[in-house]
């Protein structure tokens, strides 16, 4: 048997300022045939299981490139289709194939394409042909298309958000397309589109219960696998919206049975699924109220989230927290490479004057204006993300003078994953009141546990955080909460 493995990803915010090309995939992540490291990272972890069950298994896998951009504004065209046939040009390579296993996200929409993920699937189907094998694992914030389900035997998106089951996933899907190929499964595709859009955290109920539910699904009356694909709020695609994926063995009556009543389940809760946020101001308030306790408090810059595309360096909550006289903060992170060199070049040491975050846009807010001692510095920066490594690029810890706030600038823009953000750059988190992350909930696992309080903090205006007043030009059918009642009577009534 001979698998071909590779993946391509990215998540396209369509409002944002944040141009992405070959560049930011070279930055983030980006790794020739066989060069992938042991260590998953988000989309392309089927590669590091594959290898494992080869090695177990004795067929014979052929590795292709893997690129990972964090997430931005459109991709260039010209770099998505330099890397796109990349890939394909190995797959042409490597053939004969028995099985094509993808890593992929699902949001990625490149100028004058916003179908990149159904272009390339497709395109693998036209170079195997109907009776290879074509498998792919996907996050949940992507938009499913007609076109990449025709193209594939299996998908599966991650179940959790936080995404912290994206390795068990990455072998679901492995452990499906290696049954198909050997005959022992056929499997079917199911969809139903639950005409909305929300925001879906399984760290709270409801969601925390459904997934569970679904989870318990897996291997039951032919049932194989079971995605909720949330969509992708800031990606403006006629594809957009919630949809429920069902993959069946060979029974597609059913799976589109499960999908529907899964997908009304879904759409009845639309509403109540997102985590309760405040203002910036009610946020820092309920810290100061709060005092310093043996626990920091966890504010949650949750729409400027690198990991939805935004830049990462809106200024609005600093300069609340320099305001409010809490005077022991940590900050991650500011996306500012200009401070990052600044700082890099000042030295560890160094007090100057300088200004910080509020550069890419009118989301971004004003520029934040202080005095800063440089506490350290660093060329290569990193958090930890599960079993992953993300990469800051070069870093600096800037304290505001006469405070213990400390302020992360780095070059490489990224959310915030995990404390370690922190504990690597020299800051102690359990020793500051307040730790300020920008995060929609994907710090949500490895803060949780350090933390006092979480407060969701939302900013308007860094995100298109209201999908009833974002300017969607492409969308092509009704969906809540754009339209009340997306369903008509007569669908309504079924």
């Amino acid at each position: 048997m001979r698998v071909f493995t590779a993946s391509l990803a990215t998540e396209t915010n369509t409002f944002s300022p944040v141009t992405t090309d070959r560049s930011s995939f070279e930055m983030a992540f980006y790794a020739g045939p066989g060069a992938h490291p042991e260590t998953p990272t988000l989309c392309s972890a089927v590669i590091p299981a594959l290898r494992r069950r080869a090695k177990a298994e004795g067929f014979t896998l052929i590795e292709g490139t893997a690129a990972w951009a964090e997430p931005g504004g459109y991709l260039r065209l010209d770099a998505y289709e330099g890397l796109r046939d990349e890939i394909l040009a190995q797959l042409r390579a490597a053939m004969p194939v028995d099985c094509v296993v993808l890593g992929l996200h699902g949001a990625m929409i490149a100028r004058g394409l916003d179908d990149c993920e159904g272009d390339l699937l497709a395109r693998v189907r036209e170079i195997v042909g109907p009776d290879v094998v074509v498998a792919a694992s996907l996050d949940p914030h992507s938009h499913l298309s007609p076109k990449r389900v025709a193209a594939a035997d299996i998908l599966a998106a991650f179940l959790e958000f936080p995404h912290t089951d994206f390795v068990e996933r990455a072998e679901h899907v492995v452990g499906l397309a290696l049954a198909a190929t050997r005959g022992d499964i056929k499997p079917a595709i199911s969809t139903f589109d639950c005409r909305m859009i929300d925001v879906f955290p399984t760290s709270h109920e409801p969601m925390r219960s459904f997934v569970d539910r679904v989870k318990a699904l897996h291997g039951r009356d032919g049932i194989l696998s079971v995605s909720l694909i949330h969509g992708f709020m800031a990606g403006d695609s006629p594809h957009l919206g919630t949809r429920v994926m069902v993959v069946s063995d060979g029974d597609r009556a059913a799976g589109d049975a499960l999908a529907a009543r899964l997908g009304l389940e879904v759409f009845a809760m639309r509403g109540t699924t997102m985590m309760r946020n405040v203002g910036p101001g009610e946020a820092i308030a309920a810290v100061k109220a709060g005092g310093h306790g043996k626990k920091p408090f966890v504010v949650a810059d949750i729409w400027d989230n690198p990991g939805g595309g935004t830049a990462g360096d809106n200024t609005v909550l600093l300069h609340a927290l320099a305001k409010s006289g809490i005077t022991s903060a940590g900050v991650a992170t500011i996306w500012d490479p200009q401070a990052a060199i600044l700082a890099q070049g000042a030295g560890e040491g160094t007090v100057l004057d300088m200004r910080i975050g509020g550069k890419t846009s009118a989301a971004s807010g004003t520029p934040f204006d202080a005095t800063f001692e440089v506490r350290r510095v660093a060329p290569a920066a990193w958090q930890s993300f599960g079993s992953s490594r993300v990469p800051l690029g070069p870093s600096a810890v800037l304290r505001i003078a006469g405070t213990e706030i400390d302020v992360i600038v780095n070059t490489n823009r990224t959310q915030t994953f995990e404390p370690d953000v922190f504990s690597n750059l020299g800051i102690d988190p359990l020793a500051k009141q307040l730790v300020l992350v920008k995060s929609t909930n994907h710090f949500h696992a490895g803060f949780a546990p350090i933390a006092r309080e979480i407060i969701y903090a939302a900013i308007e205006g860094c995100y298109p955080s209201n999908p009833a007043k974002a300017n969607y030009r492409k969308l092509d059918r009704a969906i809540w909460p754009i339209v009340e009642h997306p369903f008509g009577p007569s669908e309504a009534a079924a």
